[in-house]
């Protein structure tokens, strides 16, 4: 939902690591904050256009008002995309639009009021068979068929979420300051998919061939399009005081209140020739007719869903989530020494109703309340302007997500279910010279009682760990997982002359998985297939990313305003995120790209600026796996590709792509 808000934010700060952000349940990975004020941005604006390979088209129109008579601003900014996507099938379209007014009643009171939304709807690519790419190209897309002379991608993902905030700033003297939002959002929308299609001889979807006898028969759906849904609303309200003791010591406290409602079901889409589907497995009603389809756009899905049992099928739940919290931070800086402490606690309740695998009068689950905290502090201290050493430390202990606190999609509640506890430790240091700046880093982080899954396509030949499963999906959820992340990270930039400036950047990690984790499979329809079993995980590689990276950039600007770049990096010790204890780690192949533009930015008035930017990616057009679903290994009698067995399912990267875009500021 958040296309395009760096194009209109006043400014976008990134943080990896542990968040320290004012909230009660902060971020592990890393956090984005982009703030928008509408009384803080100048007059002006800008229109930009891009074009791009496989048909890809973006527009963007943004105006700011700036502060008008010292009281009102502002900022609309406007946006559509679309294009065919680079792989088969992968066409995609979307808007975005942000609309912000800005009021200044007295010089230390700002008001502010945000509504932003982007909708899009994008046709999906599956990880394939290795053997099936080899087959039908690196481009193939194992998801569309015809459907009366018309190509047709059953699985589509479609959302709309509207937020909008209220922002109330407060200066209460020169010390003193409070800062309050309330905010709300509506999520709408879902992804479909197909049930009673299979792949044809051709590496398609027999999709007319479904429709071609559905529509003969008439009456009762076997092959059908559906989507599974997933609405929401969002409410909440975070407000802190930063209140400044002395020049170096100041605290900041606040509150964090949310509350969240979500509905998920599945609705029809396209009954491919018949005229209704029978669901005879609702336990409250226990057989009736399915015939009406919804749209797969998502404007129309703000209000266009099946709000009646009647018309779901397959699954019809909702869940509440009731969130609370307190925070605080102090933080004291004199000279070159500065350190800061944070904490928070939070109280979280979970509740389910599930109206399809439960009678009427017994479908709601107990509540389920867990108590969470987060506690963080770092220290740094600057050396002579030039040097920079600083320590971070921190621990979490935060809520299971409410999929992990209820058992097979049922309300049954999982006795095993238990915070998730973080530790993040990290020491680095800074160097800053007049042209050159390294920054060098070390982090240790485990994380404990993590839910991790995957997911795995059964074609018509079967797995013979999944009897009587074919053409359809396998879902697998490991529970209990715990895991080791250490490393080194550094970044370099040397700016040799005015003219040329030079990056790079390394990162050695060693990410392993610790002890056992329990692994439950299911199908499509949310049933569990055969029992949960242990896995021994200890000292597996945890996958998706890669261990091993490292880059270098050089940008040189040769005419005033006229410039060109490139950047090179390198990724290895990249590994499947599948992982099992009978066939450990899949590591995929390491591979190298290289990514190269042009820009002119020549100014042409005193308000005017004309920017275009030419950028091509994969130079040369480097073929790479990506990722990888499953950890097959090498077998005798069977074909490798780069040392992989052709019968894991991957993504392939993409292949050289190019855009260009203009932008004039106004």
């Amino acid at each position: 939902n958040w296309s395009g808000m760096s194009d209109i934010a006043n400014a976008v700060q990134i943080q990896r690591g542990l968040g320290s952000s004012k909230l009660a349940i902060s971020s592990v990975g890393g956090t984005y904050n982009f703030v928008t004020k509408a009384t803080e941005k100048r007059q002006g604006g800008f229109f930009s256009a891009g074009l791009g390979n496989d048909n890809f088209f973006k527009s963007t129109l943004a105006y700011n008002t700036g502060l008008i008579n010292d009281k009102f601003g502002v900022s609309v900014m406007l946006t559509h995309w679309q294009g065919d996507g680079y792989n088969e099938m992968s066409a995609g379209q979307g808007q975005n639009y942000f609309i912000s007014f800005g009021y200044k009643p007295a010089e230390n009171h700002t008001l502010n009021i945000i509504l932003t939304g982007a909708p899009q709807w994008h046709d999906q690519n599956s990880r394939n068979k290795i053997s099936d790419f080899l087959k039908y190209g690196k481009k193939y897309n194992s998801n569309w068929g015809m459907l009366n002379g018309d190509k047709f991608n059953e699985r589509r993902n479609y959302y709309h979420k509207p937020v909008t905030n209220l922002n109330w700033d407060w200066d209460i003297n020169d010390k003193t300051s409070l800062s309050t939002v309330v905010y709300a959002s509506w999520g709408r929308g879902g992804g479909s998919s197909s049930a009673g299609t299979k792949i044809g001889t051709d590496g398609q979807r027999n999709l007319q061939e479904v429709y071609d006898l559905q529509s003969v028969a008439g009456g009762e759906a076997s092959g059908r399009i559906l989507s599974s849904v997933n609405n929401h609303q969002w409410y909440g309200m975070v407000s802190n005081l930063n209140h400044k003791f002395t020049e170096n010591l100041s605290l900041n406290v606040g509150f964090d209140l949310r509350t969240y409602k979500g509905e998920h079901f599945r609705q029809l889409n396209n009954t491919l020739g018949a005229d209704y589907y029978t669901e005879k497995y609702n336990k409250q009603h226990p057989s009736y007719q399915v015939n009406q389809t919804y749209s797969r756009n998502p404007w129309k899905a703000l209000n266009d869903f099946a709000d009646n049992y009647s018309q779901k099928l397959g699954w019809d739940y909702s869940e509440r989530i009731n969130y609370g919290g307190l925070f605080a931070q102090v933080e004291y800086a004199k000279d070159d020494f500065t350190a800061f402490f944070q904490g928070s606690v939070s109280n979280q309740g979970n509740q389910r109703w599930d109206y399809f695998n439960y009678e009427a009068g017994k479908d709601k689950s107990e509540k389920v309340t867990n108590w969470g905290y987060n506690l963080k502090g770092g220290v740094s201290y600057t050396i002579a302007e030039a040097h920079q050493v600083f320590a971070n430390a921190g621990y979490y202990s935060r809520q299971p997500f409410n999929d992990n606190l209820f058992m097979n999609y049922k309300n049954d509640i999982n006795p095993f279910a238990e915070n998730e506890k973080i530790l993040g430790l990290e020491l680095g240091y800074k160097f800053k010279a007049r042209n050159f700046w390294a920054n060098f880093n070390a982090y240790y982080t485990t994380w404990e009682n993590r839910i991790t899954s995957s997911s795995k396509f059964i074609d018509e030949n079967g797995d013979a760990n999944y009897p009587g499963i074919v053409n359809a999906y396998v879902y697998t959820v490991n529970q209990g997982v715990k895991q080791e992340h250490k490393g080194l990270e550094v970044e370099l930039n040397y700016k040799p002359m005015r003219e040329l400036t030079l990056t790079g950047f390394g990162s050695l990690g060693d990410w392993k998985y610790k002890g056992q984790a329990t692994t439950t499979d299911y199908d499509e329809n949310q049933n569990v297939i055969g029992a949960a079993r242990k896995e021994n995980w200890d000292g597996l590689k945890v996958g998706d990313a890669a261990h091993t990276q490292f880059g270098l950039g050089a940008k040189y600007e040769f005419l005033k305003g006229l410039s060109v770049d490139a950047d090179y990096r390198y990724n290895g010790d990249l590994y499947s995120s599948k992982v099992t204890e009978k066939d450990g780690n899949l590591e995929l192949p390491s591979y190298n790209l290289m990514d190269a533009g042009i820009t002119w930015n020549q100014k042409l008035t005193a308000k005017n600026r004309l920017t275009l930017r030419f950028n091509v990616n994969n130079v040369f057009n480097h073929i790479y796996i990506s990722e990888s679903s499953t950890n097959i290994q090498q077998a005798d009698g069977v074909e490798n590709y780069k040392g992989v067995n052709v019968n894991n399912q991957v993504y392939f990267g993409y292949g050289r792509t190019w855009n260009a875009t203009i932008k004039i500021t106004i």
